[in-house]
């Protein structure tokens, strides 16, 4: 079967596209923007990239059309395949009727971590020796794609709240039908499509129906909004941990490298690993719990987080440029960019830590979080914004509000050289976005080093 893929270079989409190919399809596909990671990953799988949605790219007609969330009425390719009456389904539709019958499906939900929690829990499965297939929303660097079958029912999949396309206004995940459940936790985000948090609720409570009475849930029973969602109604067995839950973390190390997992008051694992902040704990726990549903031990578990190298864009060290450090994370809320931040204190103490933010996802371009995102740095030195063309809002409310210096610039230049103005011996840079930044890691980089010569 010849399927074509339009908004192939998404995340999700792009490793959906690897799971067909496998399957034994031939795979294309189209995308406004063709660029690496996933470019490299669908190039090396032999899949046919084209760049734009011109209608002539369906000629001759695929077998299926598979039309990412990104694309709406109107883009000329959507047009042609309505126009042409040819056959054409949703990305999570497909993986559900294609991949997913048969197997057991252990799904990462929440608003924040689910790239890094459905990495960690690939890896332990991996390491366990039960070779999962996976669906994975970013790079993680323990495994060479961000899908794969498997040759195991185990597969596991980040799961998405975001809508599954124009004509499928249903979150994602109400597609996967999960056996093992970690939803790590739940705040206001994507006020493009969602009005208001009682609208996620609603999705999440969809998922929470779709999980057997036999299957498991596992969640933060700290999380306030989470724990309204149980409240609507639990049809499964539950774990829950954090300071009231069943499993709880006691930090042998301030940064969270070094942590002891107990089950009530039994010691049941001690994890010393590569990652920092209270937030990776986190989403460790919750790997360690879906784990444990499919029969690994937290001990287990522990020994593979050892052995776990992080995935790209989450707080990546992507320079070391005479002690000066420069990162790449995805944060684009609030609340990751304040955990981002803590979790780097707690690891580089009184070191100068800058941070560079472009604010590019829909909702931040709304404003919808603009309340809080001058405190959201508050552990970093100072934070240099950038204003993305398309703002629906000016950003100068943020500026003046900050607890430490902070200042706008609507250029990358100008950004560059204030940058290296503050960067001295045994400073962190940390560039937030989940976007391209318009190429500011390269640039940065590429000028610290021209400086420290």
């Amino acid at each position: 079967m010849h399927i074509h893929i339009l908004g192939i270079c998404g995340t999700f989409m792009g490793s959906l596209a690897q799971l067909a190919k496998a399957l034994g399809h031939r795979v294309t596909g189209s995308d406004q923007n063709v660029y690496p990671p996933m470019s490299d990953q669908l190039e090396a799988a032999g899949i046919e990239l084209i760049h734009g949605y011109d209608p002539k790219q369906l000629q001759p007609a695929p077998d299926l059309v598979i039309i990412g969330n990104a694309l709406s009425r109107g883009n000329p390719a959507v047009e042609a395949v309505l126009n042409q009456g040819l056959t054409y389904t949703s990305g999570p539709q497909w993986l559900r009727e294609h991949v997913l019958p048969g197997k057991w499906v252990l799904a990462v939900a929440g608003t924040h971590g689910k790239t890094t929690s459905a990495s960690l829990l690939a890896w332990i499965l991996e390491y366990a020796g039960m070779a999962p297939g996976f669906l994975i929303g970013g790079v993680t660097q323990n495994f060479p794609q961000s899908a794969r079958l498997g040759s195991t029912p185990f597969f596991v999949i980040e799961a998405d709240e975001y809508d599954s396309a124009f004509f499928d206004k249903r979150s994602k995940f109400v597609h996967y039908q999960p056996r093992t459940l970690v939803l790590n936790n739940l705040e206001f985000d994507h006020a493009d499509i969602f009005d208001s948090l009682a609208d996620i609720k609603k999705q999440f409570h969809h998922l929470l129906r779709t999980v057997p009475g036999d299957g498991q849930v596992i969640y933060p029973a700290h999380d306030p909004a989470l724990c309204a969602v149980m409240q609507q109604g639990l049809w499964s067995e539950s774990q829950t941990f954090g300071p009231q839950g069943q499993w709880r973390s006691k930090n042998l190390a301030p940064d969270g490298s070094h942590f002891v997992l107990y089950q009530d008051d039994t010691q049941m694992a001690e994890v010393r690993w590569s990652m920092s902040g209270q937030h990776n704990v986190s989403n460790a726990i919750g790997a360690m719990l879906a784990a444990r549903h499919v029969g690994v031990t937290p001990e287990f578990s522990a020994q593979a987080l050892a052995q776990f190298k992080g995935v790209k864009r989450r707080l990546e060290c992507i320079a070391d440029i005479h002690s000066i450090k420069v990162y790449d994370d995805f944060a684009h809320h609030p609340t990751a960019i304040r955990t981002t931040l803590q979790g780097l204190r707690a690891s580089v103490g009184d070191a100068k830590i800058i941070a560079l933010i472009e604010p590019r996802s829909n909702t931040m371009r709304m404003g919808t979080h603009k309340q809080s995102l001058a405190t959201a740095c508050d552990q970093a030195d100072a934070v240099l914004w950038y204003q993305p063309p398309g703002n629906d809002w000016h950003m100068h409310e943020v500026i003046n509000r900050s607890p430490i210096p902070a200042k706008l610039y609507q250029d990358l230049d100008s950004l560059i050289r204030a940058t290296l103005t503050l960067a001295e011996a045994n400073t962190h840079i940390v560039i937030m976005s989940n976007g391209s930044f318009d190429g500011l890691h390269q640039k940065l980089v590429q000028q610290l080093t021209q400086h420290a010569m």
